[in-house]
């Protein structure tokens, strides 16, 4: 690990806690001790893969192995073991998947379910009934482009577009399916649609019933993640500035790392005097969050190979 701003704390603090957070299973819970589940295990993979991989190949093996075991027979991943049928988190296992080239399989019969699975809000059914809605005036959208649900076949949503757009931007081609192209444009589409008004973005949609929708930093930050080959955009540009101007009412361990991350990945430099990750922790040790711990390792690494560049190129 290079050295950059709190690396002190992460080796000390952070790295331990997911190397002691692992279960026997070779996943991790949402907490210690709680039962393995994919999306965890896939941040505390891409932590310790960025920035452990030499002290915890073993843990890293095990957690690969955890999440092969967990595909479901159409290729994609549930939220929960006992779930049989796949979610948003294929994006995520496939994501952290690609750094195993013993997993080129599995990967592509993920990607191949993600391409597969189309939100039902965007059918031409809906889409004839939303132009006869008394409400098609109050929230406009443009109901043509289509991203991804929280689980298939439901509605659009900007997290799990976003997280879809991200592995399938960095996924080789020879692994991608042949409506990847199309799928990451109407994505991309569906994002800038979605932006609220003066930058940012909420879970969904801009306007719910005629008034402008307040951006979160979640949400913001993985949409400009997924939409950083496009820097020079007016809508990228507004929603970092969007992003940088709030850093410093942030209240939230996540909130902090994720934008931390944003900014940076787009070359900002981080705010002076903006809160840092050990005061939050110090107040309520990240809550015990896997995810929390493994996205402040994250935002502590100067490589940020899990950002790699484009790896598929332009549709």
């Amino acid at each position: 690990m290079e050295a950059g701003p709190g690396n002190s704390f992460i080796e000390s603090v952070c790295l331990p806690y997911l190397r002691s957070a692992q279960n026997a299973d070779g996943g991790w819970g949402f907490h210690p001790g709680a039962q393995s589940r994919v999306e965890p295990t896939c941040w505390a993979l891409l932590a310790l893969i960025d920035l452990d991989l030499g002290k915890s190949p073993e843990r890293v093996t095990r957690g690969l192995h955890f999440l092969c075991a967990a595909q479901l027979p159409d290729g994609s991943w549930p939220s929960t073991p006992e779930e049989k049928v796949g979610c948003w988190v294929t994006s995520l296992a496939c994501w952290v998947l690609l750094a195993n080239n013993e997993s080129k399989k599995a990967v592509a019969a993920g990607l191949n379910w993600l391409c597969q699975d189309w939100p039902s809000d965007s059918t031409p059914w809906r889409r004839l009934l939303a132009r006869f809605s008394s409400q098609r005036h109050v929230a406009p959208i443009n109901d043509s482009l289509r991203g991804w649900g929280w689980t298939p076949g439901t509605s659009s949503w900007v997290e799990p577009t976003s997280f879809a757009l991200l592995v399938l931007g960095q996924c080789p081609p020879e692994l991608l399916p042949p409506a990847a192209a199309r799928r990451r444009r109407l994505a991309e589409g569906m994002l800038y649609d979605r932006m609220c008004p003066g930058g940012g973005w909420n879970c969904g949609n801009p306007r719910v019933y005629g008034v402008a929708g307040e951006p979160l930093v979640v949400p913001t930050v993985w949409a400009l993640l997924a939409l950083r080959d496009h820097p020079e955009r007016t809508e990228n540009r507004m929603s970092l500035a969007w992003l940088r101007n709030g850093v410093g009412s942030i209240q939230g361990a996540g909130s902090l790392a994720l934008a931390r991350i944003c900014l940076e990945t787009y070359g900002h430099v981080w705010p002076t005097g903006a809160p840092e990750l050990r005061d939050f922790y110090e107040k309520n040790e990240f809550l015990q969050s896997v995810q929390v711990a493994a996205w402040a390792c994250l935002a502590s690494s100067a490589q940020r190979q899990w950002l790699a560049a484009t790896a598929g190129g332009r549709p």
